[in-house]
């Protein structure tokens, strides 16, 4: 018995392969899902590795980040803030979308209606999911400040999905300017991130307001989704990749050298400058080198994942895309608030203060993956059309979300 269920496991593993295989369309761009995927994936991995939590006296867990105690670890952020990837694969991804809508007759209008209500649904039912859970978990004796810490977590991600859904909505001109200029189209938008830099961080840094900073959200992130645009509309080839890489890596080498940028990619706590929010130029430089690499290596990705197995698990992430954003952070949440109760257990609610907690929390990542296998087998459903949903029930949706985000952002 104990040697019948491996093998059953993987007859339906190869049944589930050959399946996946059989379905996709032989016109399907492989390179493009892979890249996704990493990308996708990247970002639970970098969170659960680098995010954790101190436990005060009374119990509750508090954010915190390994980052702070081991500098030499921020290097680890440049493999895995790969946002710069998801932007460009995005923006090619666009472009054949609305190119078949197009084809059918589809207003454009009506195009993007569809792409943002797709992004719209499983961040509505996390949220509202969420918003009925903060009573019942504080109804279990889950302190508020743990509460409060779980709600920051599950709130931060979904801040690419707003971002994301206004650089789609600009994809008619992105569309427009790849045309014209092909990847130069993407130019002025570093430009104008170097622009805010300078004044944020140059002569006049004392004169200048924080909130100037945020004029770098939409075209620090829409660089990279122009760039895809430009090479959906083949006008980003081998060259310009070169260029890309070449030039995006000597910029970011000397903006760490040089200019002195943050070395971590992802907000540190306790310095007062980051690098992703809102995006600076190091961001830029990262994502022109990252989408360089990307096309060229386009075409060896797409023959190695003509393998299925190797295609399978990259279709079955990428079927459940928002699923894995918005509930990654839910699955390590699963695991600390509980053991939050016993005390300071390494690697997961003691103080991310060594590489020793870096090791210990290595072992508890197959913990979380699991944990967002089962969340996600339910929570899924999110993602497909709300169809039987009533009115009354999507704005009680709506009005639960919109409670939990007042919670998450300390406004109440």
């Amino acid at each position: 018995m104990t040697l019948a269920l491996p093998a059953a496991l993987k007859d339906a593993a190869r049944t589930t392969v050959r399946t996946i295989e059989d379905r996709t369309p032989a016109d399907r761009d492989r390179a493009l899902d892979g890249l996704r995927a990493l990308a996708l994936l990247a970002v639970p991995a970098g969170h659960w590795l680098v995010g954790g939590f101190t436990r005060d006296a009374g119990g509750a867990l508090h954010n915190s980040s390994v980052l702070s105690a081991v500098g030499a670890l921020a290097p680890a952020s440049w493999v895995l803030q790969m946002l710069g990837i998801f932007f460009l694969v995005g923006g090619h991804a666009s472009v054949r979308s609305l190119r078949r809508a197009g084809e059918r007759g589809e207003p454009v209008r009506t195009w993007l209606r569809g792409r943002i209500v797709r992004l719209g649904r499983p961040v509505l039912g996390v949220t509202a999911v969420w918003a009925m859970l903060l009573p019942v978990l504080y109804g279990l004796g889950v302190p508020e400040a743990t509460l409060r810490t779980g709600a920051t977590l599950v709130i931060q991600p979904l801040w690419f999905v707003g971002v994301y859904a206004a650089v789609t909505a600009l994809t008619p001109y992105c569309l427009r300017a790849a045309r014209r200029w092909g990847a130069w189209a993407a130019a002025p938008l570093a430009a104008a991130v170097a622009a805010v830099d300078f004044l944020r961080y140059g002569p006049f840094a004392d004169a200048v307001p924080a909130w100037l900073g945020l004029l770098t959200l939409l075209p620090g992130w829409l660089f990279a989704y122009q760039l895809g645009v430009s090479w959906g509309e083949r006008r980003l080839g081998r060259r310009a990749a070169w260029t890309l890489l070449l030039g995006g890596t000597a910029l970011f080498a000397a903006l760490l050298l040089f200019f002195h940028y943050p070395a971590s990619m992802v907000g540190v706590p306790g310095q007062d400058r980051t690098n992703s929010h809102p995006p600076s130029l190091l961001v830029v430089a990262l994502a022109a080198a990252q989408s360089g690499a990307a096309v060229l290596l386009r075409d060896r990705l797409a023959r190695l994942l003509r393998r299925p197995a190797l295609w399978a698990p990259v279709t079955v992430v990428n079927l459940s895309a928002m699923t894995v954003l918005c509930w990654h952070q839910t699955a390590l949440l699963s695991a600390a608030v509980p053991a939050s109760f016993l005390g300071e257990v390494p690697g997961l609610t003691s103080s991310p203060d060594g590489v020793g907690w870096l090791l210990a929390r290595l072992a508890w990542l197959p913990l979380f993956a699991a944990a967002l296998l089962l969340i996600g087998r339910t929570t899924r459903r999110f993602e497909a059309p709300w169809t039987g949903v009533t009115g009354a029930r999507r704005a009680a949706a709506a009005l639960l979300a919109a409670g939990f985000a007042v919670f998450a952002l300390r406004l109440a």
